[in-house]
């Protein structure tokens, strides 16, 4: 299975859009640039380059999208003028904001850093957005960490999101409520995105896949919270950005124009069947050890993709196992067995 981007890229229209990508250094901003440019999109990308994980791990990502004539201006979404400025020289046909702050359990001991990103920054994307209601299009980053508390399962945009279980959770459930309020004040149309678990190559350090993948290689022993007993719907990095690109281009046509999707697998796995998918990738057995539930999570996620929870042709295709292996041959053939705890490269 190829990690390379422009395999799920879908069909271009018939004009090339020009798309401003934040958090293009990230992790799906990475590949929904790639995805862009290789169906003939005009794409600028936007990070600031924080340091949550290793920067040197999103400077090889910017390394990767410059030889595909994509640059990335180094500047902070909370820096209203220069984000105007930058934007205003490009004029883009469509905004995708993927910059935030992420990660549930770091949102508990760095809650400012997250009112920061989250809300400060993406407010003033949506400001930027209501001076221009007329020609671009807003696409943003949700996240199923919105449904919070909700024991309803599977997941549907339709249920109640009032209970939240992190304030990372509360920050993408107000960038919905403030997007709905642009559409229904301003007609900034946009499309909100609750992603389940996203996972794959040039994937996050801080993710459990990632995590599992550098600890089995190396002997050392890996902890299931919840004493393993926990859910998730693992939705590989292909089939989301294969879900964004053609809302790019469909926006709602409601009175109020805003809507928002789930884009999942639809088919939950076990912690235990992750940590098999790594094993089998890895080579190795896994040293496991049993600890409690962590503060902000949840023991379970489930996406309903039926429509209207998620887009009418939207069909995810990536089983963990495929998922894991693919995610894996990235990770040996950019580490080569020497990956710090951070994503850094060790000497």
């Amino acid at each position: 299975m190829s990690s390379d981007s422009s395999t799920i890229a879908a069909t271009a229209t018939t004009s090339p859009l020009r798309v401003l990508v934040t958090g293009a250094a990230g992790f799906v901003g990475f590949h929904l640039c790639r995805a862009l440019r290789a169906r003939g999109d005009v794409v600028l990308g936007y990070d600031n380059f924080n340091d949550y994980y290793a920067v040197e791990l999103k400077r090889a990502r910017e390394a990767e999208l410059a030889e595909i004539d994509v640059k990335v201006v180094q500047a902070d979404l909370v820096d209203k003028e220069k984000f105007a400025a930058v934007a205003d020289e490009f004029k883009p046909t469509n905004i995708v904001n993927l910059a935030a702050q992420a990660g549930v359990r770091y949102s508990i001991e760095n809650p400012s850093v997250y009112i920061e990103s989250n809300i400060v920054g993406f407010l003033n994307v949506l400001e930027y957005c209501r001076q221009h209601a007329d020609s671009i299009i807003l696409t943003y980053a949700s996240s199923s960490s919105v449904y919070g508390l909700n024991t309803k399962s599977p997941f549907s945009v339709t249920d109640m999101t009032d209970h939240q279980a992190s304030l990372y959770g509360a920050t993408k459930k107000s960038n919905e409520l403030m997007a709905h309020t642009y559409a229904h004040l301003y007609k900034v149309r946009s499309t909100g995105l609750r992603f389940f678990t996203v996972y794959g190559s040039w994937g996050r350090p801080d993710m459990a896949y990632f995590s599992f993948a550098r600890r089995v290689e190396r002997g050392e022993s890996i902890r299931l919270f919840n004493h393993g007993e926990m859910e998730r719907d693992f939705t590989h990095i292909s089939d989301i950005v294969a879900g964004i690109v053609p809302l790019l281009t469909a926006p709602c046509s409601d009175a109020v124009p805003h809507q928002v999707f789930n884009l999942g697998k639809g088919r939950p796995d076990t912690l235990g069947a992750l940590v098999a998918s790594v094993e089998k990738s890895v080579g190795k057995k896994a040293v496991t050890e049993l600890v409690g539930m962590q503060p902000g999570d949840v023991v379970a996620t489930f996406a309903d993709l039926t429509p209207p929870s998620a887009p009418v042709d939207y069909s995810p295709k990536t089983s963990l196992e495929d998922g894991v292996q693919e995610f894996y041959d990235w990770f040996q053939a950019y580490y080569g067995g020497k990956c710090g705890p951070n994503g850094e490269k060790e000497e």
